[in-house]
């Protein structure tokens, strides 16, 4: 599979909010992170980035990933320019724009940086979701500030 197929594979999995699956596309050594909130905030291996995600969007009512503007990909380096639409059970909702870049070697996903604002985020979501993910397992935090 090239890279930018294996990208949106994986994409594919985490819109269907596939958790068993998703490791998959990571290796021990890999690495994602939101950019606006820093490489201190990140997930390193398989479980730790899933870990990462579910807590984000596991408690979801729906999650829409759209594919969106523009998909690029050469010598390993997959960028992305696409949105997605978070709803919470509560009724919020946004949607929110984002620039990808993802670095893919051997069909593995080792670097996933996501570009967002963070006020769009923020803005829309409940204050039961902030808390939850600032108070919930944090257990997979890694600093990979050194790591990049």
């Amino acid at each position: 599979m090239d890279d930018v197929k294996t990208v949106g594979a994986m994409w594919d999995t985490l819109n269907d909010r596939d958790w068993d699956k998703l490791g998959a596309f990571f290796g021990p050594d890999s690495i994602y992170y939101d950019v606006p909130l820093g490489p201190s905030a990140a997930g390193v291996g398989p479980e730790s980035i899933v870990a990462r995600l579910r807590l984000g969007l596991e408690p979801l009512a729906a999650y829409a990933h759209h594919h969106g503007l523009a998909t690029t990909g050469e010598g390993g380096l997959v960028m992305l320019e696409h949105s997605e639409t978070w709803t919470w059970g509560t009724g919020e909702s946004v949607t929110l724009p984002i620039a990808t870049v993802h670095r893919v070697v051997d069909g593995t996903i080792t670097l996933w940086r996501d570009y967002w604002d963070y006020q769009t985020l923020m803005g829309a979501a409940p204050a039961w979701w902030v808390e939850q993910t600032t108070t919930g397992d944090l257990s997979w935090l890694v600093d990979a500030t050194d790591l990049l």
